[in-house]
């Protein structure tokens, strides 16, 4: 979906947020944060994006952005599916804001950041941002309220790893064959008794049993990596955490490894590497050894501070999908249909999986 954008000298010498970002030494999503004022930045942090920003002579986003019509704000919306200061301890979603950032930026376009939760408490909102087009990011957002006030509002949207929204284009990555990816190596290995622990089936909740009742609502990419699971394992249950969190997925493990050890799963696929992370520390709580007790594998290829070992796990193109998302909204914005795209996944083979225990 890459395409050329002719600018003027003008243009070519203006500074943009890339720029600024560079200068101040954060990221494109950290920097744009700085001057919505939508988030959690540090003053410090704020005051460094805003001197760089005075340095470079850069004012705020360009409304006249090569690949925008006239009129337009030139600031588009990207919509949380969590609130702002959550959304952004997750790696994840911080990698494809960052591809997002960068690649409106390199055209002086803005992102505003909103979030659909029910617990935030800003002002900016779906029905009055002042926003070209809207990115959804792993929302799932109320067809009776959001969904139809973007319709009418006639806002071009692009979603990235969420449902989709009629025609609009759909970024995600191959949720489903990298699970199963995980599941036959797990299988391959031995193991038989596999449990999951999944992402949020609806939207962010607390640590529960996985019963049909909760997968007859599931969403992506919840459902597709629970499907990759199935490909491989059919009967597979498990625990749902709720959300790509340590301490949720340390709750969800620990309700599914203290049990007897006849009843105890011998490995768990885990839909996010923080998820793993939590299984490894429930684990280790009850005295378990991984991977001899117990195989633990995730989803993502982040990094993971303090785990003491390389989590076996599939590696996803985050950065790449932002920057699809953008340039999708770019096409949107210049009349045309973007296609929806889906990245492949690569394996990467850690230390927290062996064959289950007495094989």
């Amino acid at each position: 979906m890459s395409r050329s954008v002719s600018r003027s000298a003008a243009e070519d010498s203006r500074p943009t947020l890339a720029d600024v970002a560079a200068r101040a030494g954060v990221s494109a999503s950290t920097a744009s944060i700085a001057f919505s004022g939508q988030g959690p930045v540090s003053e410090a942090t704020k005051k460094k994006v805003l001197d760089a920003a005075t340095a470079l002579g850069y004012v705020g986003p360009d409304p006249r952005a090569a690949g925008l019509r006239r009129g337009r704000s030139g600031i588009v919306g990207a919509v949380l599916a969590s609130r702002i200061g959550v959304s952004f301890r997750d790696p994840v979603l911080i990698q494809t804001l960052d591809g997002l950032a960068e690649e409106l930026s390199s055209l002086g376009a803005g992102l505003l950041l909103m979030s659909d939760s029910a617990e935030s408490t800003s002002q900016v909102t779906v029905a009055n941002a002042p926003v070209d087009a809207v990115v959804l990011l792993g929302c799932n957002i109320d067809p009776g309220h959001s969904l139809d006030v973007l319709t009418r509002r006639g806002i071009p949207m692009v979603a990235i790893e969420a449902e989709p929204t009629g025609e609009s284009p759909v970024i995600s990555v191959d949720n489903r064959g990298g699970t199963r990816m995980l599941a036959q190596h797990l299988r391959d290995l031995g193991h038989e008794r596999v449990s999951l622990i999944t992402l949020g089936l609806e939207r962010p909740t607390e640590p529960r049993a996985l019963t049909p009742e909760c997968e007859r609502e599931s969403v992506l990419p919840a459902r597709e990596r629970m499907l990759g699971a199935r490909d491989v394992f059919p009967g597979i249950g498990g625990w749902v955490a709720g959300s790509s969190r340590v301490d949720a997925g340390r709750r969800a493990a620990r309700a599914l490894l203290d049990v007897e050890a006849a009843r105890r799963p011998t490995a768990i696929i885990a839909q996010s590497d923080l998820i793993a992370a939590g299984a490894i520390a429930a684990a280790r709580d009850l005295g378990l050894e991984v991977p001899r007790d117990v195989s633990i594998v995730g989803f993502d290829g982040i990094r993971v501070d303090n785990l003491g070992m390389q989590l076996t796990t599939v590696r996803q193109p985050m950065n790449e999908k932002g920057a699809a998302a953008g340039r999708a909204v770019l096409e949107l914005l210049d009349g045309r249909m973007p296609e929806s795209t889906s990245f492949g996944v690569e394996f990467v083979a850690g230390e927290t999986v062996s064959a289950p225990p007495g094989a």
